[in-house]
């Protein structure tokens, strides 16, 4: 088990998606789709980096866990979607900008919106693996990777910085996480960006049936099986409370249907006021529902997040008062 000590967002201004330029380019299908999202305004950002944005997120989440840069051992920048530059490393970059002159830095991701939770089991392996490690930083910048916002026919993108303070113990412990992946979908959406100037950059879908039906089905079972395997060794029958990321009204309505439990209000709350912040979306999600009071404390939520590249995983999360209990870290 490992916990969260604090967690800290830099969301930008939001702009009306009927403000959006490309909107005029869609085809009617498109536009169809893109209306029936559920998403009013997207948070935007052009000026700032992926960097920038996990920064400013990095330094509330360190503000409010009463930290500085130099209480950090470690820092896990999760990948964004598309570097500022090749061969550099982003994740240096984001530690010279914090100052955190005493931690080693590294990068983890590859599986696009799901790749918070290979970070946070690459956290739990550092603590277990290293005493002397004891707080790490996990930390993401999102923006999309083309210059359009709209990606047919998932979700539209906005920007955001998301960042989370992990320890040995703290007011959120991630009880469990399991993790599963499939190489059959891993070119099912795809950015061809040699020797086209960015203008040009468009994500492509490649097989819009494969991503409708046969991922849409094989997802239903896998978010199902994850659950119950979950609940299973953790000897519990439900949890109070459900969250995922945001996509679209239609992915959390489907999310229900599968666990046939309503999803928490602040998912569908976030989808229409940020649309979709990539791995940020679903601790976003878990921290408005313990704002708004969705979440007592000693609750437990089951947190989803899946991505075409493909992967799907399940986190069960607890919240409250430390427990008096033996921990394996």
């Amino acid at each position: 088990m490992i916990a969260l000590t604090a967690a800290g967002w830099y969301l930008p201004d939001r702009v009306p998606i009927t403000d959006l330029p490309e909107l005029a380019t869609l085809s009617p299908a498109e536009h169809a789709t893109c209306a029936a999202l559920g998403i009013d305004t997207i948070a935007v950002a052009d000026s700032l980096t992926a960097t920038d944005l996990a920064a400013h997120a990095s330094r509330h989440a360190l503000a409010s866990a009463n930290l500085t840069p130099h209480d950090l051992d470690a820092i896990l920048l999760v990948d964004p979607r598309a570097p500022d530059t090749l061969i550099s490393s982003e994740a240096t970059r984001l530690q010279s900008t914090l100052g955190a002159d005493q931690a080693m830095a590294f990068s983890v991701g590859g599986l696009g919106c799901a790749s918070l939770t290979p970070a946070l089991l690459t956290a739990e392996g550092l603590l277990r693996a290293d005493p002397d490690l004891g707080t790490i930083l996990i930390a993401h910048g999102s923006k999309p990777a083309t210059p359009t916002r709209y990606r047919h026919p998932v979700t539209l993108n906005g920007d955001s910085g998301g960042a989370l303070v992990v320890a040995r113990d703290g007011p959120v412990r991630v009880r469990d996480i399991a993790l599963q992946t499939s190489g059959t979908y891993s070119d099912l959406f795809h950015l061809d960006y040699r020797d086209r100037p960015y203008t040009e950059w468009t994500e492509e879908c490649t097989d819009l049936p494969t991503y409708s039906f046969r991922l849409a089905v094989e997802t239903r079972n896998r978010l199902r099986a994850l659950a119950d395997r979950i609940l299973h060794r953790n000897d519990l029958d439900q949890v109070p409370c459900h969250i995922t990321q945001n996509l679209s009204t239609s992915s959390l309505r489907n999310l229900e249907e599968i666990l046939g439990s309503p999803v928490a209000k602040s998912c569908h709350d976030n989808l229409t006021r940020y649309g979709h912040l990539g791995p940020n979306d679903v601790f976003l999600n878990l921290y408005t529902a313990l704002e708004q009071g969705e979440l007592s404390p000693g609750s437990r939520a089951l947190l989803f997040n899946i991505s075409p590249s493909a992967a799907w995983s399940a986190l069960l999360v607890e919240t409250g008062p430390q427990e008096q209990e033996h921990h394996l870290l």
